[in-house]
């Protein structure tokens, strides 16, 4: 099982790429077909499936199969926790040490 440090890193990773981040936007829209994704983003589809890998390995994508395509969404109940996360490492304390 990871570390929380562990967990919270991918999630980190997640978002430290441009065309992870442009995924991200276009999922915003709601789910998307691989075949949506290469062709809006114009990379190859061993590109997408790096990057769909660490979107998916972070939680923050969730990912279902249907034939030979998989389609990509962006996972609410993770959402909430990434939300959460950054909430907490933001919240600083306005007194003066």
């Amino acid at each position: 099982m990871l570390s929380e440090y562990e967990e919270q890193a991918k999630i980190f990773k997640a978002f430290c790429d441009e065309k992870r981040l442009q995924v991200l936007e276009l999922l915003k829209g709601g789910e998307k077909c691989a075949c949506v994704l290469v062709e809006s983003l114009g990379i190859p589809q061993s590109s997408l499936s790096y990057h769909m890998k660490i979107l998916c390995d972070s939680g923050i994508v969730e990912s279902r199969e249907d034939g030979k395509w998989t389609h990509y969404s962006i996972s609410k109940k993770r959402g909430a926790y990434v939300l959460e996360l950054l909430k907490k490492i933001v919240d600083v304390n306005d007194e003066p040490s």
